[in-house]
Protein backbone atom coordinates (compact mmCIF):
# COMPACT_ATOMS: atom_id res chain seq x y z
CA UNK A 1 0.00 0.00 0.00
CA UNK A 2 2.71 2.54 0.92
CA UNK A 3 4.71 1.33 -2.28
CA UNK A 4 1.63 2.57 -4.67
CA UNK A 5 1.18 5.77 -2.78
CA UNK A 6 5.23 6.45 -3.09
CA UNK A 7 4.64 6.08 -6.90
CA UNK A 8 1.45 8.13 -6.98
CA UNK A 9 3.31 11.32 -5.38
CA UNK A 10 6.24 10.80 -7.40
CA UNK A 11 3.88 10.37 -10.80
CA UNK A 12 2.25 13.64 -9.90
CA UNK A 13 4.97 15.48 -9.44
CA UNK A 14 7.02 14.46 -12.22
CA UNK A 15 3.88 15.38 -14.15
CA UNK A 16 3.89 18.99 -12.42
CA UNK A 17 7.40 19.38 -13.73
CA UNK A 18 6.81 18.27 -17.20
CA UNK A 19 4.12 20.60 -17.63
CA UNK A 20 6.32 23.24 -16.22
CA UNK A 21 8.97 22.51 -18.58
CA UNK A 22 6.16 22.58 -22.04
CA UNK A 23 5.14 26.25 -20.46
CA UNK A 24 8.41 27.50 -20.20
CA UNK A 25 8.95 26.85 -23.58
CA UNK A 26 6.48 28.92 -25.03
CA UNK A 27 7.68 32.21 -24.23
CA UNK A 28 7.21 34.79 -27.18
CA UNK A 29 10.30 35.61 -28.92
CA UNK A 30 12.04 39.07 -28.08
CA UNK A 31 11.54 41.60 -30.09
CA UNK A 32 7.98 39.96 -31.34
CA UNK A 33 4.80 42.23 -31.46
CA UNK A 34 3.34 39.49 -28.56
CA UNK A 35 7.00 40.18 -26.57
CA UNK A 36 6.48 43.71 -27.06
CA UNK A 37 3.17 43.33 -26.27
CA UNK A 38 3.64 40.85 -23.00
CA UNK A 39 6.35 43.38 -21.45
CA UNK A 40 3.70 46.23 -21.70
CA UNK A 41 1.59 44.92 -19.45
CA UNK A 42 4.39 44.23 -17.39
CA UNK A 43 4.99 46.26 -14.49
CA UNK A 44 8.38 48.54 -15.10
CA UNK A 45 9.77 47.91 -12.40
CA UNK A 46 9.67 44.19 -13.18
CA UNK A 47 11.95 44.84 -15.81
CA UNK A 48 15.92 43.57 -16.19
CA UNK A 49 18.01 45.65 -17.66
CA UNK A 50 18.16 43.26 -20.46
CA UNK A 51 14.52 43.55 -21.35
CA UNK A 52 14.63 47.17 -20.82
CA UNK A 53 17.51 47.61 -23.72
CA UNK A 54 15.19 45.41 -25.84
CA UNK A 55 12.22 46.98 -25.34
CA UNK A 56 13.47 49.99 -26.69
CA UNK A 57 15.74 48.70 -29.39
CA UNK A 58 12.15 46.61 -30.91
CA UNK A 59 9.32 48.23 -29.62
CA UNK A 60 10.47 51.62 -29.37
CA UNK A 61 12.77 52.10 -32.48
CA UNK A 62 11.77 49.14 -33.94
CA UNK A 63 15.31 48.37 -35.71
CA UNK A 64 13.67 46.42 -38.62
CA UNK A 65 13.49 49.23 -41.07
Amino acid sequence: MRRFELLKRIGGASSILIGLVVLAGCAPEVGSERWCEAMRDKPRGDWSTNEALDYTRYCIFNSDE
